[in-house]
């Protein structure tokens, strides 16, 4: 396990061990605060049973004394027992509550006093005579009937003073049992502590070996990180011939024996490359200069004929010249746009101070017509970018909103978003739409929409577009459906 995981656990044991230790403490404390209240319940219990015994013998005495003195003196005694019998009973008999049996007992006690009560009130009655043989004999019952409730009082009180021995008993056990656990929870839980205690400073320690030895092995993949960082530095700078000593078996020595692999590859790849850019400077060298002097010599051909032979040419023949010379003019503007599609990203351009309203207003003085309207949106940024580039985007795809248009008069748009890290550029016309199936391919080379016998579709104008937003890391996508217009979205970075 983890550092972290041991402390957790250990901490959580010792919180386990402490709640369990403080818990059969409480629960000791309880048990003998319940004890004590047991005993003092017992207490109450004997007190008040005593206290009817008194009140009984009171009122027993009150009416004794009055009979053999008629000194009616002695009868406020039975009057006040009289008035706190009852109440007192009914405490009692809440009092022991928790116990059937004493109830039992309380309720033959209740009877009992009844009774005695019974047999005291004609007694007290001042207005009563008693002949001395009929006195006798009520007294005589009295005296028995006292007996009885005495009898019953000392058995309630046996029954509490056996509850109060076993009460007294346990008290003490949990008294004797209470520090014992405290004393043993206390012991248990230091021991805990002290175990814990060393499992963390142990781990400490071999965490701090281990630190040490991971300081020296990021010193170590630091260096050679280093080494590797300067070799890409290099690479990104074009020297493709550096190489890294891979010495070291391990995971980054084999990345370095992997990047030197890399950079011989690369420059023998660079170096291939290289001379495939030769050749392919050659070849617009030629077809720069070879072809295109030929064709121009073929076109003033035909142009002499025409000139020179008018009357001998049947129409017939002059249809075939059209259609030569309509060929020969698709063949030079696909020399041309080859030529303008091989250079696009080979030649360094200047970044400068773009106003893009302004750069539309001067692309489409160039290629939009008359009838045509630009609607050039709001918040057209000025940025430093690559304005040949920018230029040849928008005048592409303005001259083939207008090239392609259905109908003139046409409307177009342009409007721009602000996307942070570029802006995102909208090209909108209003022309018969691009079906869906066709969004892909109108990107390609040499694809286009017409007839490829027309001398304006050569079908290289989008794919230059595309090569030059390529080159700036942007993205282009058309938005369009068959006669709804078609809407070329690019995206343009703010920096290079």
């Amino acid at each position: 396990m983890r550092l972290n995981t041991k402390i957790l656990v250990g901490f959580g044991i010792s919180l386990i061990v402490l709640i369990l230790s403080s818990s059969a403490s409480l629960l000791s404390i309880y048990g003998l605060r319940d004890q004590t209240d047991r005993v003092q319940h017992t207490y109450q219990v004997m007190q008040k049973a005593d206290s009817l015994n008194a009140l009984l013998r009171d009122a027993q005495s009150g009416v004794r004394g009055y009979r053999l003195t008629y000194d009616t003196a002695f009868l406020r005694t039975y009057v006040n027992a009289n008035a706190s019998l009852s109440l007192l009973q009914k405490n009692l008999r809440r009092t022991t509550s928790d116990n059937p049996n004493q109830q039992l007992r309380l309720d033959s006690l209740r009877r009992m006093t009844e009774r005695e009560m019974a047999i005291l009130r004609p007694l007290a009655d001042a207005q009563r005579g008693y002949s001395p043989a009929d006195l006798q004999t009520t007294l005589s019952t009295d005296r028995l009937t006292m007996k009885s409730a005495r009898q019953l009082f000392a058995r309630v009180k046996k029954e509490e003073l056996r509850l109060l021995a076993a009460r007294t008993e346990r008290q003490n056990g949990l008294e004797r049992l209470t520090p014992v656990f405290i004393i043993v929870s206390g012991v248990f839980a230091v021991l805990t502590v002290l175990w814990l205690f060393s499992r963390i400073v142990r781990e400490l320690n071999d965490n701090e070996r281990l630190q040490n030895e991971l300081q020296t092995v990021n010193a170590d993949v630091a260096r050679r990180i280093g080494l590797i960082r300067e070799l890409a530095q290099k690479v990104v700078g074009g020297d493709y011939s550096v190489k890294v000593p891979a010495t070291e078996t391990d995971g980054l020595g084999d990345l370095a024996g992997q990047l030197n692999r890399m950079t011989q590859s690369l420059d023998q790849s660079f170096s291939a490359l290289r001379q495939r850019n030769q050749e392919l400077d050659q070849f617009a060298y030629v077809a720069s200069h070879d072809l295109k002097a030929p064709l121009r010599g073929v076109m003033t051909i035909v142009k002499w004929i025409e000139q020179e032979h008018p009357d001998e040419l049947s129409p017939q023949l002059r249809l075939y010249l059209e259609q030569m010379r309509g060929r020969l003019a698709r063949l030079e503007d696909l020399i041309n746009g080859l030529l303008a599609y091989a250079r696009v990203g080979r030649t360094a351009n200047t970044r400068t101070e773009t106003d893009v309203a302004a750069l539309l207003t001067e692309v489409a003085e160039l290629v939009v017509p008359a009838d045509f309207t630009l609607d050039i949106g709001p918040g057209m940024p000025t940025f430093v970018t690559d304005r040949l580039g920018l230029q040849q985007v928008f005048a592409n795809l303005l001259s083939n909103a207008v090239k392609y248009h259905h109908r003139p008069p046409g409307r177009l748009a342009v409007t721009v978003q602000d996307l942070g890290p570029r802006y995102e550029f909208r090209v909108q016309d209003d022309g018969p739409g691009i079906a869906l199936e066709y969004h892909a391919k109108i990107f390609q080379l040499f694809q286009t929409l017409r007839d490829r016998h027309t001398a304006e579709s050569t079908g290289i104008g989008l794919s230059i577009v595309k090569k030059i937003i390529d080159e700036q890391m942007g993205t282009i996508r058309v938005d369009s459906a068959a006669g709804h217009g078609a809407g070329f979205i690019f995206t343009w970075p703010k920096v290079q």
